[in-house]
């Protein structure tokens, strides 16, 4: 890792017993109050995939953070995909299990059919929203080509949920 992205690491902040005892929380908003730090990840975020996109879909809300940062910097659009109930017009919608209950995820239909799509979120833990924003990115038409995400919660097994999945820390 070089330096830049260990002086980003160093600026995550681990929150314990927010929202609830026995979580710990990433905080990540002073690595996004850092320009410098918060272009590390983004240039790492994009890397793997560098060509391979035509559309970034970041996932709320943290995700929508990074995947505006990426989109800017990679020169394409973005889709927001949201909680269910906050957008005007959702063309699809998934719902999946969380530990706690179910939830939904719905986007728009602004990406055009075929899109190559980079998919983006800030953490991934057990894997559930993610899995369920792949199938929310096909059911629109559009192909994942990628997943990027800041930080992987590793004990927590999202990967073998999600699959493939780029992230540039670990915890």
């Amino acid at each position: 890792m070089n330096a830049a992205l260990e002086r980003a690491q160093s600026l995550i902040r681990t929150i314990p017993d927010y929202p609830e005892a026995g979580v710990m929380f990433r905080d990540i908003t002073p690595l996004l109050a850092d320009a410098a730090a918060h272009r590390a990840v983004i240039d790492s975020m994009i890397e793997p995939f560098a060509g391979e996109f035509d559309i970034v879909a970041g996932v709320e809300a943290r995700g929508f953070l990074l995947a505006g940062a990426i989109a800017v910097a990679a020169n394409v659009g973005l889709v927001p995909i949201r909680k269910a109930g906050k957008l005007p017009r959702p063309a699809a919608a998934v719902s999946y299990t969380l530990e706690y209950g179910t939830a939904t995820i719905e986007a728009h239909d602004d990406m055009a059919p075929g899109s190559r799509v980079l998919l983006v979120d800030d953490v991934l833990a057990t894997g559930g929203t993610l899995v369920a924003a792949h199938d929310l990115v096909s059911r629109l038409g559009g192909t994942v080509v990628g997943t990027s995400v800041l930080m992987e919660l590793e004990a927590l097994g999202g990967r073998s949920a999600v699959g493939d999945v780029h992230a540039v820390f670990a915890a």
